[in-house]
């Protein structure tokens, strides 16, 4: 069971190697890196290139770890008591199952996919270490225990937004998604947008990293925001010429798909301003 990349995501070598290894050692893939990377894409994109089905969690900043095992609705159980309902004697009927729960019962193997673990609370990973080594829980209120059927390819993204426990370290496979080198970031583009020209691409790949590279940028521009930057060039029908800038206007053309706040906006108007004093 490879992981070769799919025609529809650009994998690098190096993340090709991080997926297969933590498939080999059954070990959680953890993948950190700036957002809109493709940390989320890729566990789609394993699924789909090892034809397994995909059950998906996403934490927020109010979930519990309990949440993916099951929860267990005391308050309609009493309600349903009250009322004289047969249902309150299989206390079954009110346990939720959560997405470990899914992933450890399916009859074929799957990619189990936790999305933004930094996003919770920091006791939350540490909630998981049972689960992770043993992929075992307990049911306490019906005293059964579950283990998983198939070990499932874990694979959990971070945006790095907290430090995890070293606890919850140890039990991964590591990889952080290094910003897409030019010539990567050519070949995703290509596979969203095939019919784009080599030569607008190239002025505005060029034009993209610049900005990148603005000392005092508070928001850097992700391979996400690229992309939607190309399609609204391509929809607007722009040359390579038509994205020129000068001291006039320091601010990209379209430049909402790129710049995601005031202050950053500020800051090329800024530029500008200062480029057109120095004439």
């Amino acid at each position: 069971m490879q992981f070769q990349g799919t025609k529809d995501y650009v994998a690098t070598d190096d993340l090709k190697i991080a997926v297969n290894a933590a498939v080999t050692l059954e070990r959680p893939l953890l993948v950190k890196g700036e957002p809109g990377t493709g940390k989320t894409e890729l566990a789609k994109q394993v699924s789909d290139a090892l034809g397994l089905r995909m059950i998906e969690w996403n934490v927020k900043s109010t979930t519990r770890a309990q949440q993916g095992l099951y929860e267990y609705d005391a308050v309609s159980r009493l309600r349903d008591s009250q009322l004289g309902d047969e249902r309150v004697h299989d206390v079954r009927n009110y346990i939720r199952k959560g997405k470990l729960w899914e992933a450890f019962e399916a009859d074929e193997k799957v990619v189990l996919l936790i999305d933004e673990i930094d996003k919770a609370d920091i006791e939350f990973p540490n909630d998981l270490l049972q689960e992770l080594d043993k992929m075992e829980f307990h049911v306490y209120e019906t005293g059964e225990t579950v283990r998983a059927r198939h070990r499932p390819i874990m694979i959990i993204t971070s945006n790095n937004e907290k430090e995890l426990p070293d606890a919850f370290l140890r039990r991964c496979f590591f990889h952080y998604i290094r910003f897409p080198d030019a010539e990567t970031m050519k070949k995703i583009v290509e596979v969203h947008h095939p019919e784009i020209k080599s030569d607008l691409l190239t002025a505005a790949l060029t034009q993209f990293y610049e900005i990148r590279e603005t000392q005092g940028l508070k928001k850097k521009p992700s391979t996400s925001e690229v992309i939607d930057w190309l399609k609204l060039l391509l929809a607007e029908d722009l040359t390579p010429a038509d994205l020129a800038r000068d001291g006039v206007n320091a601010l990209p053309k379209l430049h909402g798909a790129l710049l995601k706040n005031e202050q950053d906006v500020h800051l090329f108007e800024r530029l500008a301003f200062m480029a057109r004093r120095g004439r």
